[in-house]
């Protein structure tokens, strides 16, 4: 039995999408090379000089894939919504949001742009952003359900 020709199009179109998602959304595999000239700059590159000895740098993303809780030694008070972040960070730009939405008053510090705020971060103990602060709960990490839960109950 033979399809029409439409349908033949239809599916066709949908298996060009399917591979094009696939290519599209596989993982990148990086490589970042360090090494040192004759004149003793660093350089980085993505590709292995030749010339040189270099280095393979080990990257890890400064990201939570989900939230963890926690108490928190902070000396905020109970409703106050603190948070740490990097402006590129996906689920800082989710929490901003939520809190814009739900109009949720919050102090922001930036730990790329504040060694003042990089420090408080680390001896918060978070290796990651965001980091949620309300009153003495902690949230590494953004959900929506997980910060109602520490925002209602802090």
């Amino acid at each position: 039995m033979l399809l029409p020709e439409t349908t033949v199009r239809h599916i066709m179109k949908h298996i060009t999408v399917l591979l094009l998602l696939t290519l599209i959304c596989s993982p990148l595999q990086a490589e970042v090379y360090k090494w040192v000239d004759d004149q003793g700059k660093i350089h980085f590159s993505d590709k292995e000089p030749k010339s040189s000895s270099a280095s393979k740098l080990e990257l890890k993303i400064n990201t939570y894939s989900s939230p963890t809780y926690s108490e928190s030694s902070s000396r905020e008070g109970n409703k106050k919504v603190v948070m740490y972040s990097t402006e590129w960070c996906g689920y800082c730009k989710k929490a901003r949001l939520y809190f814009k939405n739900n109009n949720i008053n919050y102090k922001e510090y930036d730990i790329e742009k504040s060694a003042k705020a990089n420090k408080e971060h680390k001896r918060l103990g978070a290796t990651g952003v965001p980091l949620i602060l309300v009153g003495k709960k902690k949230m590494n990490g953004f959900s929506e359900t997980g910060f109602n839960r520490i925002y209602e109950n802090p």
